[in-house]
């Protein structure tokens, strides 16, 4: 179904532009996904699309045309002016197409059931663009899912959506886990328990085992793993030969996650 939308008043317009702040993200339950790429990611996923917002130009490329055709048979898609869009966007250089998408809670007790399932864990990751390039990362890995701990960025964050560029309509993603129901999870599924961190019991990844069930804590930017979740874990850290003092969080996820691929897999 097509609309035609000429108003700045429009309840649509206000409501995906409301939804670049986390107040209103979490009031609706909604946040935008934009861009050709990741529009047709989620029109290609089982997620609920309420809306679209298109500019006429769009249309004139066949990407463009093939993508609103396939919008029309899951969601109402709206055609607004370029200025208009403008209004609606999140970002500097619109692509002249987004969709508000109902989010998709997981809960921890839903993840799939896995002999040996390996899980990605965020505690206190505030960077939206690390987050979602470790959310890029996990999926491409394979991992069985990802625990975003409290005090994380907003995983629905505009930032953190495009960097995921997808994933996160692909890979479960559970959010808000306090660290006490974190820790009764890992106990329930017998997890191995491991934390990023460099101390005095701390291994190299590449003497860890990580083929059976596994779950690794990557910590905060400046501050690392919490307390609480170091007691619980073992200590494992990627060895650096050069003058680098540390290593951004999304460049050690990817290393672990890819020596645990090697593992499993080769």
């Amino acid at each position: 179904m097509r609309e035609q939308i000429e108003s700045a008043a429009n309840k649509k317009i206000k409501l995906a532009a409301s939804l670049a702040q986390r107040k209103h993200r979490q009031k609706e339950g909604r946040f935008v996904a934009e861009g050709v790429r990741l529009v047709e990611m989620v029109a290609a996923s089982d997620w609920t699309i309420d809306f679209a917002l298109f500019t006429p130009e769009l249309e004139q490329d066949e990407r463009g045309a093939k993508l609103l055709t396939s919008l029309e048979t899951k969601c109402p898609v709206c055609e607004v002016s370029a200025p208009l869009f403008k209004k609606a966007s999140g970002t500097e250089t619109p692509q002249g197409i987004l969709a508000v998408v109902r989010m998709n809670h997981a809960e921890l007790d839903a993840f799939a059931e896995s002999d040996n399932p390996f899980y990605v864990v965020l505690d206190g990751v505030q960077d939206p663009g690390n987050a979602g390039t470790i959310i890029r990362t996990a999926d491409a890995a394979g991992a069985d899912g990802i625990i975003f701990l409290t005090g994380c960025v907003d995983v629905f964050d505009a930032k953190t959506v495009r960097a995921a560029m997808g994933s996160l309509f692909h890979i479960p993603v559970v959010t808000n886990v306090n660290r006490a129901e974190f820790l009764d999870f890992t106990t329930k599924k017998g997890l191995k328990l491991y934390a990023t961190a460099l101390d005095d019991t701390a291994k190299t990844i590449y003497e860890t085992d990580l083929t059976g069930g596994t779950a690794v804590v990557f910590g905060n930017e400046g501050n690392g793993v919490s307390e609480e979740l170091l007691h619980a874990s073992q200590s494992v850290y990627i060895p650096m030969y050069g003058g680098a003092e540390s290593l951004n969080v999304n460049a050690s996820a990817a290393i672990v996650l890819y020596e645990a691929v090697r593992q499993r897999h080769f």
